[in-house]
Order: structure tokens, then C-alpha cells, then sequence
């Protein structure tokens, strides 16, 4: 290439991103007095070394934006496969990508559109990186639509602070969608309320009555519960149900289609047996470009200090959007909870109020419904003794018999319990308050 050609394609280069340039070359009128714009700033953004976390509907657009935004070093994360059903919402797909690893085709396909970008998947869980690997990113991006890797993804992040490494601190961007609702929040770890703090705006979906599944299920839904707690309990119980295995899910997805048959039940799918079993929320593409251009702003915001941002402290940290019947949006502080298990620098117990009379049984499973707490695999302890271990199997058989024991019987009204589940990196406090 001669240099003629070359400064030509330098300049159209640069004229792609002359409306940054407008932004971070010029003081603004939200830029602090000290703020200085120009080359520093925008290298300092092109540096910026960003994680996306999901590669799916709203991941899709994150990447994007991200791109166009003028980061250009950017990671992602995603474990799953690309399915027919993916092509109607994630854009970054084609009907050729099907069965290929979401992360590697959407990197690729960013790449080649917006040139000087570098982008780079990780198809695999979140959950096989250690802390190490977060730290040398600037900010993490999360489209996940899973609120247990989101509980994960906070507890590891809070947990990496140190006060004495500022560098430690992650600002942690998350978006989630829901149909035509979604919401954006900014979290500053230790330092603004963390997604534990708000759990309890997720609630878990209702259960289905047991006798519902076991003898008249109406809808598709219902076979697959029915694969997926009785099924697998009756066929396979020697073998941990995992929600990310491919062959578990086929084989869920086979029972729950011949069981729709024998009821004469259409709709059921392998899409929608993997949303039933991990629980995963339906997207529609127009709510995850608006959550997702939210999550891009702050991001922009946070890298490069042009205008106040989410999260800072004592300012609004959540926003909230809705549109079926309007476009609304509203944000507010969500304030921190002193008995946050995660964030909470008092480590205090929250309490519980149990009924005396339950058994062991019946109250640990009765948490995986609980708003505030969320625990399909827990294992407690009390302040003397250990009363039910999920793992190791030995511990297990020694412990399995206090499950059918009233809570009144095993604990003193008001005593704290300690509770630990294998998906979550903490310990969970709870002070239990008889009814």
C-alpha cells in the first residue's frame, strides 16, 4: 500500500469515529473543571480492557456497542451453543452458525464489521475463572439471564476489594430483560448496594402443584418439570442433574416430548426444555437494544468520566425501563442492606421467619422459594452442630436423618444458622424466628 493510500485510509478511519471525537476532545457541560480532554482520554478508552459476560440476546448488543463505542479491547464469555431459536433476537447469528459456540461467532462477527477491535470468547462457564483472570479487566459487562451466575459473578467480585489496591475495585454493569421490561443498574463493589442486596426483586417463579405434573399436565411446561423432578429422581438419580450439559438436557427434552404425546401437549422443544430447567427469561429484541445501549452509556461514562454516572455514591445506581404500554423509564438509589450476606461489612444474620413445626426437609426446600434468599442445594449448620450436608456423600448419610426432624427440635428459637450452597462462593447467615 503506498503512504498516499494509507493516510486515505487512516482519515476515513478516524472519520468513524468523529462523533467520540466530538465528546472526548472538548470540555462538556457535565465534565469536572480538572477534566482533560484530547488524545489522553481517548487512548485511554481504545486501553480499556472490558469483559462481557453472555453472548446471547442482550450480550449481542452489548458487544456491539461496546465496539462502536470506541473500546477496542473487549472479552467475552459464554457457554452455550447458538439454536435455531437464537436467529429471531441475537442479530449476530446466522442460520450457518447453528450449534456453534455463541462467544467465538459473535467475536468474530464484531471483529470483521468494526475494524481495529480486538475481541476475545471464552466459550465456557464463568465459574472456571479464578480472580486472577477478573483483575485485569477495567469493568465487567454482564447480559447474562441467569440470576445465579449474576449472585456468583457479584459475590466474586466483591470479594476480590482490597482497601489497599484500588485496582481490586470492579464496576460491575448490569442489564436484564423480561419481555418489555428491563433494567440497567451500576455496581461499585463494597461501595454501592450489590445484586444480593436486591434479590429480593427477583423473585423465583411460582412452583407447579406435584400432582399437577405426576398425573394431568396442560401444558408443555409441565411436561418438562415433570422430566426434569420426577423423571430424573425415578431414572437417573445416581446422577447430578447438570443444567449445562448438553446430553442432560437431551435427555430431559426426550421424556418431557414423549410425555406431551401420550397428552396430546404440543410445544414442547429443546430451546424451550433448556429455558424450563435453567430457568432463563424470554427476551424480546427491541427491550434488550434499549437495556443494552443503558449498559454501553455507563460503561462509556465510567471509562472515559464525560458525564456523572450510575453508582456513584449517593446517587441514583438503578434504572428501571418499561414499555408495554408506553416507554417509561425512572432511576433511584437502591440502597445497601446492612445484613447483606455479600456486601455487608457487619456480617450480621438476617432473620428468617420459620414455622417451629416444618421439618428440616420442608424448610430447605422451602428456600429455593424464598425472594430473599434462593437456595436450590443448601447444606446448614447450626451454632453446635452440623444438621444436613448435601455433599460429601458420607457427611450426607450422616446428616440425612435430622431431615425429617420439626426445626424446633434441632434449633432454639432466634439461633443463627449458617447455610452454604455449592453454586454461590459465600456463607449465607440466617437468624431464625419461630412463627
Amino acid at each position: 500500500m503506498s503512504n498516499e493510500a494509507a493516510n486515505i485510509s487512516g482519515e476515513s478511519q478516524r472519520a468513524r469515529w468523529k462523533y467520540l471525537d466530538r465528546i472526548l476532545s472538548r470540555p462538556g457541560p457535565f465534565t469536572d473543571p480538572d477534566w482533560e480532554p484530547g488524545e489522553p482520554v481517548i487512548e485511554s478508552l481504545s486501553r480499556s480492557k472490558i469483559l462481557v459476560i453472555g453472548a446471547g440476546g442482550l450480550g449481542c448488543e452489548i458487544l456491539k456497542n461496546l465496539a462502536l463505542s470506541g473500546f477496542k479491547d473487549l472479552h467475552v464469555i459464554d457457554m452455550d451453543t447458538i439454536d435455531v431459536s437464537n436467529l429471531n433476537r441475537q442479530f449476530l447469528f446466522r442460520h450457518a452458525d447453528v450449534g456453534k459456540h455463541k462467544a467465538e461467532v459473535a467475536a468474530r462477527f464484531v471483529e470483521k464489521r468494526v475494524k481495529g477491535v480486538k475481541i476475545t470468547p471464552y466459550c465456557g462457564k464463568i465459574q472456571d475463572k479464578d480472580e486472577e483472570y477478573y483483575m485485569q479487566f477495567a469493568m465487567i459487562v454482564c447480559g447474562l439471564d441467569s440470576i445465579e451466575a449474576r449472585r456468583w459473578i457479584n459475590a466474586t467480585l466483591v470479594g476480590m476489594v482490597d482497601m489497599q489496591n484500588p485496582d481490586s475495585l470492579k464496576p460491575l454493569i448490569d442489564g436484564g430483560t423480561e419481555g418489555f421490561k428491563g433494567q440497567a443498574r451500576v455496581i461499585f463493589p463494597t461501595m454501592t448496594s450489590c445484586i444480593e442486596c436486591q434479590l429480593d426483586m427477583h423473585a423465583p417463579r411460582a412452583a407447579v402443584p406435584l400432582c399437577t405434573l405426576a398425573t394431568i399436565p396442560r401444558q408443555p411446561q409441565h411436561c418438562i418439570e415433570w422430566a426434569h423432578i420426577i423423571a430424573w429422581e425415578e431414572e437417573r438419580k445416581d446422577i447430578t442433574l447438570d443444567n449445562d450439559d448438553p446430553e442432560h438436557i437431551t435427555w430431559l427434552y426426550q421424556k418431557a416430548l414423549k410425555r406431551a404425546q401420550e397428552f396430546d401437549i404440543s410445544g414442547v422443544t429443546y430451546s424451550m426444555t433448556q429455558g424450563v430447567v435453567k430457568n432463563i427469561i424470554p427476551a424480546i429484541a427491541s427491550t434488550n437494544a434499549i437495556v443494552a445501549a443503558s449498559c454501553c452509556n455507563e460503561a462509556f461514562k465510567i471509562a472515559t468520566n464525560t458525564n456523572p454516572f450510575l453508582g456513584f455514591p449517593e446517587t441514583d445506581n438503578y434504572m428501571m425501563y418499561t414499555g408495554d404500554e408506553s416507554v417509561y423509564t425512572y432511576t433511584f438509589q437502591h440502597m445497601k442492606k446492612p445484613d447483606c450476606p455479600v456486601c455487608s461489612e457487619e456480617n450480621l444474620a438476617r432473620p428468617l421467619q420459620v414455622d417451629s413445626r416444618s421439618s428440616l426437609q420442608e424448610f430447605l426446600e422451602g428456600l429455593a422459594e424464598r425472594p430473599e434468599a434462593q437456595l436450590k442445594k443448601p447444606s446448614i449448620r447450626s451454632e453446635e452442630k452440623s444438621l444436613y450436608y448435601q455433599f460429601p456423600p458420607d457427611l450426607e448419610e450422616q446428616t440425612r436423618g435430622n431431615l425429617s426432624k420439626k426445626l424446633a427440635d434441632l434449633v432454639s428459637n432466634g439461633e443463627e444458622v449458617a447455610i452454604t450452597d455449592p453454586a454461590f462462593p459465600l456463607q449465607f447467615k440466617y437468624k431464625l424466628i419461630f412463627q
